[in-house]
């Protein structure tokens, strides 16, 4: 009876600890296995038999083992297949929105943009930028010309300060033609035209009419190029909206056919067409400041002819006087 009785209670131990040593095992692989298959069911476990008889009792010494260790191999087996499963499922979120993107926009330089545009944009691009290099063309010439016949005008204007009469002012300025000379020219041609004449009102009513001629068509010469000017300053803004407003309409027939709002489609056509009206602000802008710089320097300019046309018509003056006074001398005689 003693044996009988160790021998259960070796087989009741033995038993408990192949329970306790299976339960942690299962209870550590089970969430393993569940999260590598959220939808299969939990595995089972071995749970402790009831207390049987001695004759029961050692069947189960035998079989405790063989039953939990399938139990705790199963989940160990499944665990590697958790991670190769979220390999293969991990690239998947990655690659999806790599096959959204929209296709990369191109480079937009200015060059890019004008090889780009529509023919139409192309020729008011080209006609604006003529424009503007006619009117920096403009600028160079009419500054030169200016400049040399203010600095020409006021040097003659010094050498005839301090002469007397007409003939003396043609000797002073010698054989350089100007604006001056053909004031000392007129008068002295007039003055040969009314050589006789006893008024001298009348023949100073002649030159000052001649000087009139010769200041208008000064004043004509000198903004020679001054229209040019204000053409392209006041109509190269429109060109070029002109320029903008056709771009635009084409990238609108190209959205309407391509079914699409993406901005790389969008962008490039905008950006051709806003060129041109950009292009018309450059042509523009420096046109309209140059015009009035030119009116200002014509105008003072043109005060200096006035000066010259004073200078001519007082010593034409002088003469006359002298004359008239000469011929009561003689005839005091």
């Amino acid at each position: 009876m003693k044996i009988a009785s160790f021998h259960k209670s070796l087989a009741a131990a033995a038993l408990l600890t192949a329970t306790w040593l299976g339960a942690p095992v299962s209870a550590q692989t089970q969430p393993q296995a569940a999260q590598a298959r959220p939808a299969a069911p939990a595995p089972v476990t071995a749970s402790p038999a009831p207390a049987t008889p001695a004759t029961a009792a050692q069947p189960s010494v035998v079989a405790a083992p063989s039953t939990v260790a399938p139990t705790a191999a199963a989940p160990v087996a499944a665990m590697p297949s958790g991670p190769a499963t979220e390999a293969a499922i991990a690239p998947a979120p990655e690659a999806a929105p790599k096959a959204g993107i929209a296709p990369a926009m191109k480079e937009l330089s200015p060059w890019v943009m004008f090889m780009s545009a529509d023919i139409i944009v192309k020729a008011v691009m080209i006609g604006l930028a003529f424009a503007s290099l006619v009117t920096w063309t403009v600028f160079i010439a009419k500054s030169i010309e200016l400049s040399m016949a203010s600095a020409k005008l006021r040097s003659a204007l010094r050498k005839i300060a301090e002469v007397r009469s007409l003939a003396e002012a043609q000797m002073a300025l010698g054989t350089k033609r100007g604006i001056l000379s053909s004031f000392l020219a007129a008068a002295l041609r007039e003055a040969r035209m009314s050589a006789g004449l006893s008024s001298d009102i009348g023949i100073k009513e002649r030159a000052a009419s001649s000087f009139a001629e010769i200041v208008r068509a000064e004043a004509r010469r000198i903004r020679v190029g001054m229209g040019v000017l204000a053409t392209i300053g006041s109509t190269s803004p429109f060109v070029g909206l002109f320029g903008t407003v056709w771009g635009i309409m084409n990238s609108f027939i190209g959205i309407s056919k391509s079914q699409t709002t993406n901005l790389a489609v969008v962008a490039p056509g905008i950006a051709e067409a806003l060129l041109a009206t950009a292009i018309g602000l450059v042509a523009a802008i420096p046109a309209v400041i140059i015009y009035n710089y030119f009116s200002r320097v014509t105008k003072g300019y043109l005060e200096l002819v006035s000066r010259a046309s004073g200078a001519a018509a007082r010593l034409l003056s002088r003469d006359l006087d002298r004359s008239h006074g000469s011929a009561h001398s003689r005839a005091a005689e």
